[in-house]
């Protein structure tokens, strides 16, 4: 070797080759990346090597390329689209217990492969710090369904950090999966059954609405078809056939007559058919695989929760329902009642903010081939001109991969002084956490009208059918988009203070619909707060339904969200205890109080220490 070689270069061609053969693909090109390592199409990408050859560098290598050739051997692609749940939280259980598969049948075939990829992930929990985290619900529930299910496949303990997010998870998947675990080592061979297994798994942990269609009943319904399809074309068939052969010798008339003679036979075939069943624009209503589905229901949280009419309900943005001149108005408004409070109010707001900056540590990824180019790292080009420049990129903190969403309600008991401190609060509260790099949106919930809109005529009009569900129209208020500038979208704010808007409140549907927006967002992390001064109400609604029957609705819809753990979800009562809804809800009793409240309810979920987050959460 001579002196200028790369001594890191010999172990990279034998990784190389070791992993083309573990793959079982000679045609596999390997190639050494600062990049994120991963398979794409004929390439794999592993973590580079440097000439130093760390003992950290060469066992994450190893690991990684044995990981990535053992998901190359035994997955199919095919197979996993398939299979493959339509929603976001699904689809990443599906994909993770997939790879556990992959590693655990490599452990199984060629056990030297378990160890390399034991320091992959001790390197991975070690990164994300797996091994500080206290509580579930800071634990990534996909990531420990992976690594319960390599756990039993295999049989060894996972490194430290890894096996605190499964031990954390462990005890309600199996409360919740494990029937469905028992079938693991019988399903684990074969892709398709292991599919099946996974969907399951994730039915059983309460995410079956994500699943979508399943595909083996599709292709029952396919093959059905098809066998009906053939059975009705074979006589139609073998009468063209012999009509064609003595076409030649027949006359038109005869033709005619016996085109007439097979069309009544064909009938009287099958006294089921409205027609005949070579009418293809009617085959469809005949077979019953084919009918359309049923429609979805009003709640995901309660199939059973009705509603009368729907076509009245409306989503809307603020600035529809005012003027450009008439929303300035109302803002110069909103500002004089904010002018008293303002000393306050943005001492509380510094305060979080510097919270969030406080703990925007920041972090480097280096030796990249574009960014922001690394001064420190000059002077390996200076001692070596061929060595090519370094570059390095701000990793974002996982606090700044957050939308909040202010849910605020807008019913007629929030009139007067309520409301503006809402509102207020939800301004201080937007701009706070847009300077600290978070995503924040804000809605609003009403109702059209007093004691029934169109919906409760609708009803009279026919003759007031018994147990109609909601009878008022809903007004759901967009004041400001995720996605929005705090800079457009402040004057909305002051629609709050418009006479004639805050009505009735039926909170269950608001928040579902709330809960739907942000289930649709790209960000790792949602959390929802609900601002209420009480509970659902709707006049027109509870006069011919059972009493409760608006708050079992929002009972359901907690329930529903809090399960499902994809949202984060707090409250504040103003005025009423909201904590019998909520299992995380805070009251207050003067409005004054709401700035702080929501304040500290934020910095208590931001907060990375847990014992102190706890204490919080305790007050």
């Amino acid at each position: 070797m001579k002196s200028t070689d790369n001594p890191a270069d010999p172990f990279k061609k034998a990784l190389a080759e070791a992993t083309k053969v573990m793959a079982n693909d000679p045609e596999l090109s390997v190639s050494y990346s600062v990049d994120p390592s991963g398979l794409s199409g004929d390439t794999m990408r592993l973590p580079q090597v440097s000439r130093r050859m760390t003992r950290e560098e060469v066992l994450i290598a190893r690991g990684t390329a044995d990981a990535l050739a053992l998901h190359r051997r035994y997955h199919n692609e095919a197979t996993h689209q398939r299979y493959v749940p339509q929603g976001d939280t699904a689809r990443t259980i599906y994909e993770t217990m997939e790879t556990a598969r992959c590693e655990a049948m490599g452990a199984r075939d060629m056990p030297g492969t378990a160890g390399n990829i034991d320091a992959k992930i001790s390197a991975e929990a070690d990164r994300k710090g797996y091994a500080q985290i206290s509580s579930a619900q800071e634990a990534p529930l996909a990531v420990a369904a992976g690594y319960l299910v390599r756990n039993l496949a295999t049989g060894r303990d996972l490194p430290a950090g890894a096996q605190n997010v499964m031990n954390l998870w462990r005890e309600f998947i199996e409360n919740q999966a494990g029937d469905t675990l028992k079938n693991l080592d019988s399903t684990l061979p074969n892709q398709a059954e292991f599919a099946r297994f996974a969907r399951q798994i994730i039915s059983d942990l309460g995410y079956g609405d994500q699943l979508g269609e399943d595909p083996d009943q599709l292709d029952d319904q396919d093959d059905d078809s098809e066998n009906d399809g053939q059975e009705e074309e074979d006589p139609d068939s073998t009468g063209q056939d012999e009509s064609d052969e003595e076409e030649s010798d027949a006359s038109p008339e005869d033709s005619q007559e016996d085109q007439q003679d097979a069309a009544q036979a064909q009938v009287s075939m099958d006294e089921m058919a409205d027609q005949e069943l070579g009418d293809e624009a009617d085959m469809p209503e005949g077979d019953a695989p084919l009918e359309p589905p049923q429609p979805q229901p009003i709640s995901d949280a309660d199939p059973n929760y009705a509603v009368y009419e729907t076509k009245f309900d409306e989503e809307i943005r603020a600035d529809e329902l005012a003027d450009p001149v008439e929303l300035e108005r109302l803002r110069d408004y909103l500002d004089q009642q904010l002018e008293p409070l303002k000393g306050a109010v943005s001492r509380l707001a510094n305060k979080l903010q510097r919270r969030l900056q406080a703990q925007q540590n920041r972090s480097w990824e280096f030796d990249l081939e574009e960014g922001i180019l690394d001064a420190g790292r000059l002077a390996r080009v200076v001692a070596c001109p061929t060595t090519p420049l370094s570059f390095k990129v701000e990793k974002d903190t996982e606090f700044r991969d957050t939308c909040v969403t202010l849910l605020l309600d807008n019913s007629g008991s929030m009139r007067g002084r309520p409301i503006s401190i809402a509102a207020i609060c939800a301004d201080v509260l937007a701009r706070t956490l847009e300077r600290c790099s978070v995503k924040v949106e804000i809605l609003g919930f009403t109702t059209r009208a007093w004691k029934g809109g169109q919906s409760r005529e609708a009803w009279l009009n026919e003759g007031r059918p018994q147990q109609p569900g909601r009878l008022n129209d809903l007004r759901h208020i967009v004041y400001k988009s995720a996605d929005a500038p705090w800079r457009r979208s402040r004057p909305n704010l002051g629609l709050m203070m418009k006479e004639g808007l805050l009505k009735e409140n039926i909170d269950g549907e608001a928040l579902e619909w709330a809960h739907r927006r942000m289930t649709s967002r790209p960000e790792a992390r949602k959390i929802l707060m609900v601002i209420s001064d009480g509970a659902p109400v709707d006049d027109s609604t509870l006069s011919v339904n059972p009493a409760n029957y608006l708050e079992k609705h929002l009972r359901d819809v907690i329930q529903m969200v809090e399960r499902r753990r994809a949202v984060e979800l707090i409250a504040i009562g103003i005025g009423h205890d909201v904590t019998r809804y909520y299992e995380r809800a805070v009251t207050i009793t003067d409005v004054e109080q709401l700035a702080g409240a929501m304040t500290e309810q934020l910095a208590c979920l931001f907060d990375n220490n847990p014992r102190t987050r706890g204490r919080r959460a305790a007050r």
